[in-house]
């Protein structure tokens, strides 16, 4: 079932939620861009947080059909997360309509954490075609590793926005990740392996 699914039809799903924040770039009032910033930054962490489920739930549920579609089509999530994300972005710098402000934000602890999520999102994106894969070799998975630490910067981000008080609806976006990720460890690194026979 999942593996007839065309990467057309899966990019239109990617792009639903964004239909509803097209207009409030076009508005006036800078007010209308605060929906677009809580409901991109929330659909970013979503699609980084699946795509970044893919292996270790492939491990749990032991090459399951759902688990093997997922981890087929990770990149799109992964590129679905960076467009979300840029997208979160500017909203934000149009919305605060203001370089001195949002340098003097920057320094503050839950937007330098974002900042830097993005930041790190660049390069995941750039190196996530095929030609990169070729390019970088061996290098390309630690440099996709750093997944990782923008993961871990976006939840930061998302749980101190308004004094902390973002730290619910992050952990329960991110304990799943969490969960298979520290199942994943488990299994590669602390599991005990049954002894070979000769």
């Amino acid at each position: 079932m999942f593996a007839r699914i065309s990467p057309y039809w899966l990019w239109l799903v990617l792009a639903l939620p964004a239909l509803g924040m097209i207009s409030p770039f076009f508005d006036e009032n800078t007010r209308a861009l605060r929906g677009v910033i809580h409901g991109s930054g929330e659909f970013a962490a979503r699609f980084m947080i699946i795509s970044m489920m893919a292996t270790p739930l492939l491990m749990l549920t032991k090459g399951s059909r759902f688990a093997r579609w997922l981890r087929a089509n990770r990149r799109y999530f992964g590129v679905a997360a960076f467009a979300y994300a840029a997208v979160h972005t500017l909203a934000y710098v149009l919305g605060e309509a203001s370089v001195a402000k949002i340098l003097s934000e920057a320094t503050r602890f839950d937007m330098a954490t974002g900042w830097l999520a993005f930041l790190i999102f660049i390069p995941l994106v750039a190196t996530s075609m095929d030609y990169a894969v070729r390019a970088l070799g061996t290098w390309w998975k630690p440099v996709q590793r750093w997944t990782y630490a923008a993961a871990v910067l976006t939840l930061l981000h998302w749980a101190s926005l308004h004094n902390w008080n973002g730290w619910p609806p992050a952990a329960v976006h991110f304990a799943p990740l969490a969960a298979l990720t520290l199942y994943r460890l488990w299994w590669t690194y602390l599991r005990v392996r049954p002894l070979r026979t000769a």
